[in-house]
């Protein structure tokens, strides 16, 4: 069981961005992961950076930890733009780099650009394209490729990534066809459980919910020849029923992660704490959390 966290982008770096991100180093965590978005619920009218950059700043900055994004997602994207941008990053980072990557929602980010929010049918169809054009885009040299939503015409995505054939995609996925893209094109996949039972279900659903969705992820590997055991299982805590209360003591977080261990969870991503928002968790829990969990979960 892998341990890792978001950082969300909020930070003015020479402030407080370098040290936060260093730090999230210095507690050994496995990857430090940041939002792409445009702006994100009650941080909209907030200080809020931009992934990319963020990144590459975290990237000078380290020299351990992995970073990457949960999630990137098509809606104020193209692969590629994305794709130059992304090869550079992992050329910075020396080759430390992961996509998290899905359909995205109905949040700020679907209009911001001045267009009507796609339909959850609209937002996999541009999923289904853009994560293999996306791949295309960062394992060859040239691409030309004509699509409903994306195209490419001669795109040069010269030297490709660090990490070869190209940095790992870790697709956020519940429904069949996210499940589907995850098993073909993704080294890991991301959950953050069952939407539909944040608000009123338990634990013990929710973990049902998760495992469900593993099998679905295992038949959509078998489908295609290929080895689900491949695809690392990530966790993005805090939209479970019981939201941070894993965050409470080292003790609660061991059990809950214990449990989704069993379930075959692979890696699970909590939230650097933000004072006064939903991930005001207590700084001295998380850093114990960090330091002494991964020992206790056999990483």
């Amino acid at each position: 069981m892998r341990l890792s966290t978001v950082i969300l982008p909020i930070y003015r770096w020479h402030e407080q961005g370098r040290e936060v991100w260093q730090r999230a180093e210095r507690l050994g965590f496995h990857a430090a992961y940041t939002y792409d978005h445009l702006s994100w619920r009650s941080f909209r009218d907030k200080p809020w950076f931009g992934a990319v950059p963020t990144l590459t700043a975290a990237a000078t900055a380290t020299s351990r930890v992995r970073l990457g994004t949960l999630v990137t997602s098509p809606n104020f994207r193209h692969p590629v733009t994305l794709a130059k941008e992304l090869i550079t990053l992992d050329d910075v980072s020396g080759g430390r780099i992961t996509l998290g990557i899905g359909a995205g929602g109905t949040g700020f980010d679907a209009t911001a650009l001045g267009q009507v929010a796609w339909t959850p049918r609209e937002r996999a169809d541009r999923l289904d394209e853009f994560v293999p054009l996306l791949d295309r885009l960062l394992t060859e040299g040239a691409v030309t490729q004509r699509g409903t939503y994306y195209s490419a015409e001669e795109a040069r995505t010269i030297p490709g990534c660090v990490q070869r054939p190209r940095l790992p995609f870790a697709v956020a996925a519940t429904g069949p066809r996210g499940l589907r893209l995850a098993a073909r094109h993704g080294q890991a996949w991301v959950t953050t459980g069952d939407p539909a039972l944040f608000e009123t279900g338990t634990p013990e659903q929710s973990r049902q919910a998760i495992r469900g969705q593993i099998e679905r992820l295992d038949a959509a590997c078998t489908e295609i020849g290929r080895d689900s055991a491949e695809l690392d299982r990530i966790l993005l805590t805090g939209f479970t029923p019981d939201r941070n209360t894993p965050l409470d003591s080292l003790d609660a977080f061991v059990d809950f992660a214990g449990r989704h261990a069993e379930l075959g969870i692979t890696e699970i991503v909590i939230h650097t704490p933000i004072p006064d928002s939903d991930w005001d968790t207590d700084p001295k829990v998380f850093e114990r959390i960090a330091t002494e969990a991964p020992a206790q979960l056999g990483r």
